[in-house]
């Protein structure tokens, strides 16, 4: 068995990453719902942990994929106090458009 990058090519993985970093960042510029919002940041962040996986597996050097699983755990804690957050402003605004969050201003 072979390296997994020998049969499929590192040129498709950079596809498929350019793709999904593309549909996150169409998310985030044009979604105005704050969960969407959100899940178009964790897109375009998995989009980046492929292209470091697959670039360390082409390298053969674990580095990059030691930098995806720190890069994992800071997504999660960002999404935890991301969520709170929107928790919070739904609870105070019955809403989590983000053009609502201009009445914020204090």
């Amino acid at each position: 068995m072979g390296n997994i990058l020998n049969e499929i090519g590192i040129e498709n993985y950079i596809f498929l990453s350019v793709i999904l970093f593309s549909i996150g960042v169409f998310g985030v510029l044009y979604r105005r719902n704050a969960i969407i919002v959100f899940m178009s940041i964790e897109i375009m962040l998995n989009a980046v942990n492929l292209l470091f996986v697959a670039f360390s597996t082409y390298h053969q050097d674990a580095q990059g994929q030691v930098f995806v699983f720190f890069s994992m755990a800071v997504a999660a804690a960002e999404v935890a106090v991301g969520l709170a957050i929107v928790v919070s402003i739904f609870r105070n605004l019955a809403s989590i458009d983000l053009d609502n969050l201009k009445n914020l201003k204090g």
